[in-house]
């Protein structure tokens, strides 16, 4: 009797549940459903233009119209409640994608024409039409950005070391409000001061590599140093405290156990800096110049840089609009694309360096 009973309560409690493959497999149907709908409108049209954002936002719409009815008929009212605002829940996370599903989409689709090996090992001197490439635009936003990361990665973390280890007081407070200011600073702000400060040393006209890296570390310090210092401060104080225990000074103790403990944290703020920089246009606009050849040089003659060199060519498309165009969108793509390889090698510095923990 007490066999039958349990047998029967247990088939009570999962009496008229979906099975867990079901949902998964009606999502499926729903992108399935959407995105052929989609594919035959872009095919019946002139011109075929995929709206792939459209087609997830509507493959969430069936998906949640389908799982409440299936829900509603084979389960209880209780469930298909659960299952409504799970899938409402999915459709808000896939909405907050969709313009950065779309951004890529558009940026993929326009850019991969030109991802040729001209392209990627020519530059646009004496290219008047079709052809050309980005190689030495390739090259100026490489070393710009390195040497921007180089002044103010050190700057940046130090200060951060210097809030969280030492600073107290007026000083402190003084330097966190300039940090906060510094960080909404226009991007033009910061190249109009960097050119108004070497017009004044040099001359007008100044333009280089030196003074595009100068522009960009003015942007990035003030987002290392929030970014360094949240992550210095969540470092447990018994770390700390445990070092002093054993006689270690206050600075071997930073530089044993509070960087190694946030080093991954610390890397992900580096490349947050990097990120926010490397895309921008109008301070290098002002401070790195222009130009159609390669220049290695930082400290000599104008550079050319990824984001210039996007804007450039579409503002200016010339004989061939449709190949300026195209070099501009090929530009972009491999812009992500070097900060998607950069993100990477963050990331696996930060596994290497970070500290090791045995396992048992």
């Amino acid at each position: 009797m007490t066999t039958l009973a349990t047998a029967g309560s247990r088939s009570s409690l999962t009496a008229g549940k979906l099975p867990g493959w079901a949902p998964w497999s009606i999502l499926a149907l729903s992108f399935i459903v959407s995105f052929t709908v989609f594919g035959l409108l872009s095919l019946g049209g002139e011109v075929v233009d995929y709206n792939i954002a459209g087609a997830l936002f509507c493959s969430m719409a069936i998906y949640v119209v389908l799982i409440v009815v299936i829900s509603s008929i084979s389960e209880s009212r209780r469930v298909a409640m659960d299952r409504l605002m799970t899938a409402l829940v999915s459709t808000a996370f896939v909405v907050a994608l969709l313009p950065l599903i779309s951004l890529l989409w558009t940026v993929v689709i326009n850019g991969i024409q030109r991802f040729d090996a001209e392209f990627f090992s020519w530059t646009m001197r004496n290219v008047v039409g079709e052809g050309g490439g980005i190689v030495h635009a390739i090259w100026g936003t490489l070393l710009i950005t390195l040497m921007a990361t180089v002044i103010s990665v050190p700057i940046g973390l130090m200060t951060s070391i210097y809030l969280v280890e030492y600073g107290r007081g007026k000083l402190a407070r003084a330097i966190t409000f300039f940090v906060d200011v510094m960080t909404g600073i226009p991007s033009i702000v910061a190249g109009l001061f960097i050119y108004s400060v070497f017009a004044l040393i040099v001359g007008p006209g100044a333009a280089g590599g030196y003074m595009g890296a100068l522009a960009l570390s003015v942007l990035m310090i003030p987002v290392v140093v929030r970014g360094s210092e949240e992550l210095l401060r969540i470092v447990p104080n018994e770390l700390r405290e445990a070092a002093y225990a054993l006689g270690v000074p206050k600075w071997l103790t930073i530089m044993k156990v509070v960087l190694p403990t946030s080093i991954a944290g610390i890397m992900t703020s580096v490349m947050l800096a990097i990120a926010r920089v490397i895309g921008e246009t109008a301070p290098l606009l002002l401070t790195a110049g222009y130009t159609l050849s390669l220049n290695t040089n930082l400290f000599s003659g104008q550079m050319m840089t990824l984001p210039v060199f996007a804007y450039n060519q579409y503002m200016n498309q010339g004989t061939s609009p449709d190949a300026a165009v195209a070099r501009a969108w090929g530009a972009a793509l491999t812009l992500i694309l070097i900060v998607m390889l950069l993100n990477l090698l963050a990331r696996l510095i930060a596994k290497y360096f970070a500290p090791k923990v045995s396992k048992r």
